[in-house]
């Protein structure tokens, strides 16, 4: 790793730490640089703000969670499971870490208001392993085929948004939000068993009506 890296994990590192015990808002830039033994006016040499902070540290962490969705997605279970399993563990997973670390949740808040393209991107990752999935189980005859998949995948995201970062939408315990979670994923993958066309009520379908 280069100087640079160790100095950007180093930073990165220690605006985690004041964060989870100070809370975001109160936590500055010279406080970290400090932290970091390095000048106040040096840290803006590797981020430009706070919440570039803030965005690298969710980044950071949801790339450990891409990484293992991918590996959801290369298994060798059938499609309906893989397609169950992948959105439930990042909910399990991130649940489980704002539950652990509460001031961590405000540093979502902040990325929902301050950076909305973050979680666009973050969902068109995601949707590269749901495609993948879709299109494994329309290959193994049990999916109905589908003609927009990545079109379902965005809908499939949508119908279970409050479940990827649970605490910003709902105080529901885990064991509630499983049962809604189990719920919603029985009637999306009722859908795709049976063939419901998710491209019906598209904007090109509709201009064409």
């Amino acid at each position: 790793m280069s100087e640079k890296s160790e100095t950007r994990e180093c930073i990165l590192k220690a605006a985690m730490e004041r964060i989870s015990h100070y809370g975001y808002s109160k936590t500055t830039m010279s406080e970290i640089a400090r932290d970091c033994g390095m000048s106040a006016g040096n840290i803006y040499r590797f981020f430009a703000s706070k919440v570039d902070i803030a965005e690298a540290m969710a980044r950071k962490f949801n790339m450990e969670i891409h990484q293992d969705q991918a590996e959801i997605a290369r298994k060798s279970a059938p499609a309906a499971d893989r397609l169950r399993e992948i959105i439930e563990y990042e909910m399990e997973t991130t649940f489980d870490k704002l539950d652990k670390d509460a001031k961590i949740l405000e540093v979502a808040e902040v990325l929902s208001e301050e950076r909305p393209l973050f979680a666009n991107e973050e969902l068109a990752q995601e949707r590269i392993h749901l495609v993948k999935i879709l299109e494994d189980g329309v290959a193994e005859g049990v999916f109905a085929p589908i003609a927009d998949p990545a079109y379902t995948a965005e809908m499939i995201q949508t119908a279970t948004m409050k479940f990827r970062y649970p605490q910003l939408f709902t105080r529901l315990t885990i064991e509630k939000l499983r049962r809604e979670y189990n719920g919603v994923m029985d009637l999306v993958l009722a859908g795709l068993v049976q063939g419901v066309d998710a491209t019906a009520r598209t904007p090109e379908t509709l201009s064409a009506e």
